[in-house]
């Protein structure tokens, strides 16, 4: 696998900076693994759409991955009880 690049949605990073910063390591340091290794092990597809659920503690990443630009697109992250909810 080549390196993939990571594209992170505006509103996305935004609720980065919102982030307990205990957290906020572990999940930039996943986000950049993800160049490497887009569907880390545990990662799900999720039912219905085109997008990827990958763990890091209690927080979820929530992702596209296009193999033909070689990008991976951050759509969203965010703690496990909210991520989902529209």
């Amino acid at each position: 696998m080549g390196n993939y690049r990571i594209l992170i949605r505006s509103s996305t990073s935004k609720e980065l900076k919102k982030m307990p910063k205990v957290h906020l390591a572990r999940i930039v340091k996943k986000v950049e693994s993800l160049a490497q290794n887009p569907r880390p092990h545990g990662s799900e597809k999720l039912c219905g759409r085109d997008i990827y659920r990958i763990r890091q503690g209690d927080y979820r990443i929530i992702c596209s991955i296009s193999e033909d630009d070689v990008e991976i697109r951050i759509e969203k992250i965010g703690h496990r009880k909210d991520v989902y909810r529209h």
